[in-house]
């Protein structure tokens, strides 16, 4: 069982909009402390970012525009709480404390990520999909039911329920989206108390569930890990090594912004 949502979900275009934030401040600073929530529908969408660097609102404005289209802007900006941002005054340490599970990726889930990818090339719209035992729910919005029917069983998939509840338009002017509320979508199996995007690689929340996320695929089992705040190494290995090798994963999919669009699934 395993949903999956696109990148026009809601949720994920205040994501996108987090990661894109994210990708400014690390323009501005090599190792920026920054954490980005976004809160948006019904016209409106509002930014609340602590962090060090300097961000403008048009900055912000200009992002939430080319991401989410018409919306009002309430931007709210402050520095990271001075007891936090000393932590990190030193070698790279855990900005904060947290569980973590990585888990290798099932061809269930696999394959309907690869589907839901296709589908979006071809309607870059608003849409949520769920697969259980091999049966497929698709919601897919600004989309023809006959058209996904065709689509899906052209790839060999019968069994389907698509659109329960009829044609509709999706978007932001439909639902209201949150930071981070889809992380079973981008990590499977892997859920566990952090949040992946919004902030930058000091946090575990981020580096960490990547890594697991790495390892859980290297090793084809569960990768666990825990981290207080302020430790330098994890499960035995230097948080800044956990931190490249998360920063390497991140420059490889195109930045925070990209990496947001889908999770790690």
């Amino acid at each position: 069982m395993f949903e999956k949502v696109n990148p026009s979900h809601p949720d994920k275009v205040a994501d996108r909009i987090a990661g894109a934030i994210v990708d400014l401040c690390y323009k501005k600073n090599d190792c920026p402390k920054v954490a980005v929530e976004v809160l948006l529908g019904h016209g409106l969408c509002t930014v609340i970012a602590e962090t060090g660097e300097v961000i403008t609102e048009q900055e912000v404005c200009d992002i939430v525009h080319r991401i989410a289209g018409a919306q009002e802007v309430k931007f709210i900006c402050v520095k990271q709480d001075i007891h936090l941002a000393q932590n990190q005054r030193k070698n790279p340490r855990c900005g904060d404390n947290g569980i973590f599970k990585g888990s290798p990726v099932s061809a269930e889930q696999a394959e309907l990520s690869n589907l839901a990818h296709q589908l979006y090339q071809k309607y870059p719209t608003d849409g949520k999909f769920i697969v259980n035992g091999g049966r497929l729910t698709i919601c897919q919005s600004q989309a023809k039911n006959r058209d996904i029917r065709k689509f899906f069983e052209e790839k060999g998939h019968k069994e389907l329920t698509i659109n329960p509840l009829g044609e509709w338009e999706g978007g932001p002017n439909v639902d209201s989206g949150a930071t981070n509320r889809k992380l079973g979508s981008d990590m499977g199996d892997g859920v566990t108390g952090g949040g992946l995007h919004g902030k930058d690689l000091s946090k575990a929340d981020v580096s960490v569930n990547i890594f697991c996320h790495i390892m859980a695929q290297k090793t084809n089992r569960d990768y666990r890990a825990v981290c207080a705040i302020g430790d330098e190494y994890v499960n035995g290995i230097p948080f800044a090594q956990i931190v490249g090798l998360a920063k390497n994963y991140i420059d490889q999919v195109g930045g925070f912004e990209k990496f947001a669009e889908w999770g790690l699934i």
